[in-house]
């Protein structure tokens, strides 16, 4: 993967952008829970009630408050509030909201920070605690249960004695026992629990103040319920905006993938083509693009957007219940080792996976273009069955992985739904001892369940990402193979005026990873107006000489000049836009005829295809077909036969007008009388130019000024048909096998 990655240059504003709409969408993930508890633990059981630190006390119960704080504190309670009165500004809005100001004077909390009312809860809250258990044990003082005072018994106190104004007088000896026995009692306490035990005493002042506190705690909910729809519309949008530029990203570097695949196999030259196979290059601009598209698209959705549920989540859990932690890590280390055992088993059968499916489209493509030839020999059964084969052991390697993919979800909601079970029942605990309020439980739970969400997908990556590695490493083999054929720093042109005269100076070639040569100091020279032919067995090297001149190949030895520059000094384009190629296998591409021929120049007009096609002998059957010119080609041309294929591929070099002209055994598929009429046609059109013909038959090359006769890479024999049948015994076997003296000599 990290091969490829130099593709995703362009596309990283958009993996940018997408990081922070995924941090912004984890984020309101994450706060959810948390508002979830705020209600469950505010809303519903403290009645709106968040904080200690109340809104607005009235003076005489702040008065009580403050005997139970330090003198720093104190200082710092009173400086947050502003005493009201009548004689106060704002005393008519005060008024409507506290209606106990009109008998009393009252404190109002003052614009603080919230971090100033975290550390001030602490304080209030004990205090609150103190002055509520001190007034209820006064109103009932059977009601404290024994060993919850505070260090002192009031039922021995005369009646009508005003408790809190002999507190306030105590010596500082028995303060300072009263303030012990508040720290012990206080000290098994968290914040957090010291606060919501306050909170009934800070409703009771509301109630003591006129405030309305069911229309508080209704606001507190309905305030808390519309910010987690709003983060939940905000997560929802994130998640829309993140899924499109995944999309976006995955899609445009599939395409430039794709292009740059293809562009390299258009440059390959066919020593290329001998390593990669067809069907290989075909499943890796495909298949293999295609698994890196889906892989980019769910990682910028999954792998940036995981971490930061798992970390944050782990954060959020942990301040909700340290003493639980140790629930979610047991959890995690079960799945992780699960995912590791399914990493180890499925990579290596990812592997196998491609190689396989390379296999099944091998087998397809040879099936369907040579199904004229299975037919021809009964052989259905037999590549019924080589098919079979290979699909078979792609579809068991394919169930082993599906199987284990399969595998993942139940043993992940068993982990999940464990997990859940564990938290419920040692949090019920923690909430019965006063530990732990409900809504931190059911946030906690909350919490760990979206780390393991973010873990589940973490281990559908590592699932995925193998195969996606390997089809990564098959595409980047294709983009980090470079052509043997390269175009030179500082290219030459060709002389001018360019005649097209082609000569071969001891030119030896072997195939890439050969032993062995297989051409052996070939020398001639082909004159412009004349043609050379070549001739020989199957095997002596006669296509593979012709391949040479356009650097299909490149020589191992010797050199190859056109009017006296080495081929390999200019460039390919230059190369090749002087020679008009012809194969022996004739190929058309979909279309029409006259696409098919505008391939050589579209430009050229009709005038010139019509003359192109009476050469070829290709405007007979062309005239014959209904829609002339128009008449649709199908893919490889296979709905004209192999005559009529070779012919307009001929038509189609003519159209180029090239000064050389190869015609690689491209007249195999004609019938004499038409191969006689070509010839006779291309040799009048092709009077100035340089022709070089491979054949097998005699009478194709017997006319030719040039005849060259190869045997195993050699040249034995080099001169006219005449001058060949007098000293060169190889010519004279092939002839003498194909035509009778007579013929011979006519």
């Amino acid at each position: 993967m990290i091969r490829l990655a130099k593709y995703l240059k362009p596309f990283i504003p958009m993996i940018v952008l997408s990081i922070v709409l995924l941090f912004v969408q984890a984020m309101s993930d994450l706060a959810l829970p948390d508002y979830m508890s705020r209600i469950v633990n505010y809303g519903i059981q403290q009645g709106g009630v968040e904080n200690a630190v109340p809104l607005a006390v009235r003076q005489s119960q702040m008065e009580k408050l403050i005997l139970f704080m330090s003198t720093e504190d104190k200082v710092a309670v009173l400086s947050h509030y502003t005493l009201a009165n009548e004689k106060s500004p704002d005393y008519e809005t005060l008024v409507a909201d506290y209606p106990a100001l009109a008998n009393e004077s009252i404190y109002v909390l003052k614009e603080i920070e919230q971090s100033e009312i975290d550390r001030l809860n602490p304080v209030m809250g004990k205090a609150w605690l103190v002055v509520s258990g001190i007034e209820q044990s006064i109103a009932d003082p059977a009601s404290i249960p024994e060993g919850q005072g505070f260090g002192f018994d009031l039922s021995q106190l005369p009646p009508g004695v005003d408790v809190f104004k002999l507190l306030a007088n105590l010596p500082a000896t028995q303060r300072a026992e009263i303030d012990r026995t508040m720290d012990e009692r206080f000290a098994a306490m968290g914040d957090s629990l010291i606060v919501q035990a306050a909170v009934g005493a800070v409703k009771t002042e509301y109630e003591a103040l006129g405030m309305d506190t069911r229309a508080l705690q209704n606001s507190y909910v309905i305030q808390s319920g519309i910010l987690m729809v709003l983060l939940s519309l905000l997560s929802g949008v994130a998640t829309v905006a993140v899924g499109y530029l995944s999309a976006l990203t995955a899609a445009g570097l599939a395409r430039n993938l794709r292009r740059a695949v293809f562009t390299r196999v258009e440059n390959f030259s066919s020593a290329e083509f001998d390593t990669f196979s067809t069907a290989s290059l075909i499943t890796r601009s495909t298949n293999d693009v295609t698994q890196i598209q889906m892989i980019v698209m769910i990682m910028i959705r999954m792998v940036f957007y995981a971490p930061i549920m798992g970390v944050g989540g782990v954060i959020r859990a942990v301040g909700k219940s340290p003493s639980m932690s140790w629930m979610i890590g047991l959890a995690v280390l079960l799945l992780m080792g699960f995912i590791i055992t399914v990493f180890w088993l499925s990579l290596p059968r990812f592997k196998i996976i491609q190689d396989l499916i390379d296999r099944l489209n091998l087998i397809t493509r040879e099936n369907l273009s040579g199904m004229m030839v299975v037919r021809a020999f009964n052989t259905q059964h037999f590549e019924e069955n080589r098919f079979d084969e290979a699909n078979r052991k792609l579809t068991n390697t394919s169930l082993f992985v599906g199987r284990l993919m399969a595998l993942m979800m139940p043993v992940m909601m068993l982990i999940m739904n464990v997990l859940s079970v564990m938290i419920i029942w040692v949090g019920a605990h923690q909430v019965a001892t006063s530990q732990m309020q409900v809504g931190d439980m059911i946030a906690f739970m909350q919490y760990a369940m979206q780390i393991m969400m973010a873990f589940l997908m973490l281990s559908f990556m590592f699932i995925i990402l193998p195969r996606a590695s390997v089809s990564a490493d098959r595409i980047a083999e294709v983009l980090d193979t470079e052509p043997t054929i390269h175009d030179p720093a500082t290219p030459k042109h060709f002389p001018e005026p360019f005649t097209g005269t082609i000569e071969f100076r001891t030119v030896s070639f072997r195939y890439p990873g050969a032993e062995e040569d297989v051409l052996h100091e070939i020398s001639f020279t082909a004159l412009p107006g004349q043609t050379t032919a070549f001739i020989g067995s199957t095997g002596s090297g006669k296509s593979t000489v012709v391949n040479l001149i356009p650097r299909f190949y490149d020589v191992t030895g010797g050199a190859i000049l056109i009017d006296g520059t080495d081929i390999r000094e200019v460039t390919q384009h230059d190369l090749r836009d002087k020679i008009g190629y012809i194969p022996q296998r004739g190929s058309l591409f979909s279309g029409t005829i006259e696409s098919n021929l505008r391939y050589a120049d579209a430009e050229a007009s009709l005038e010139a295809l019509k003359v192109a096609t009476d050469i070829a002998q290709a405007s007979a059957f062309i005239a014959d077909k209904p829609e002339g010119l128009a008449t649709e080609i199908s893919q490889g041309g296979t709905n004209v036969s192999g005559g009529q294929r070779q012919r307009l591929s001929i038509a189609r070099a003519l159209v180029k007008n090239p000064p050389i002209y190869i015609f690689d055994d491209s007249f195999s598929a004609l019938d004499f009388k038409t191969d006689r009429a070509l010839r006779q046609a291309l040799k009048a059109s092709t009077s100035h130019s340089t022709v070089l013909i491979v054949a097998q038959r005699i009478s194709t090359i017997k006319n030719a000024e040039q005849i060259i006769v190869l045997d195993e890479g050699r040249v034995v024999g080099k001169g006219s048909h005449e001058e060949l049948m007098r000293e060169c015994e190889t010519y004279r076997e092939i002839a003498l096998s194909q035509l009778s003296m007579e013929e011979l000599a006519a």
